[in-house]
């Protein structure tokens, strides 16, 4: 014959069993989501470098229509971060550097400037995001005697190619 248990005694357990099971939940998505969000930035960060080597690569002077190469580029890479490389901060944050063989040695990269010659076929173009800070969705603890972590994560970025060759290559 079975006893049947009192309600009393059972009471408040749902409650903190509840909290048992919330609070480590919430942390885990908290962490999925922080996570995910860098990743994003980082991949979207990484697809508009790409992007702006993809494009730089294949402009000649006609299409440049008077801008400078580099110009071209910068605004490419802004228009492909969706938003994260927003106002003249964020595009300051993307590099364009020029870069040649060196005649004399050719392991060695020489940087290519428009005083210098400016810029020819096979040359190469290198774009990089530098120095995107990524704050936390919420402080990082390692542990319970530390202080919370609040700095935010570097996030870089860099894709390079050959020039193509044209008839006539812009400015740099």
């Amino acid at each position: 014959m079975r006893t049947r248990r009192r309600a009393g005694s059972r009471k408040g357990s749902e409650l903190l069993e509840f909290t048992f099971c919330f609070l480590p939940l919430t942390a885990m998505i908290i962490l999925l989501l922080d996570a995910s969000w860098a990743i994003y930035v980082s991949s979207t960060l990484s697809y508009a470098v790409h992007e702006g080597v993809r494009q730089g690569i294949t402009i000649d002077s006609t299409a440049a229509n008077g801008s400078t190469l580099e110009t071209l580029v910068q605004n490419i890479v802004q228009r492909n971060a969706q938003g994260l490389l927003s106002g003249s901060s964020g595009l300051s944050m993307v590099h364009v550097d020029f870069y040649r063989v060196s005649s004399t040695n050719s392991s060695a990269l020489v940087a290519v400037t428009q005083a210098g010659g400016g810029l020819m076929a096979g040359d190469i173009i290198q774009v990089s995001v530098q120095n995107y800070s990524l704050r936390a969705l919420v402080p990082r603890i390692y542990s319970w005697k530390s202080a919370l972590d609040t700095s935010p994560t570097v996030i870089s970025a860099v894709a390079a190619d050959r020039i193509e060759p044209f008839s006539s290559l812009p400015s740099i």
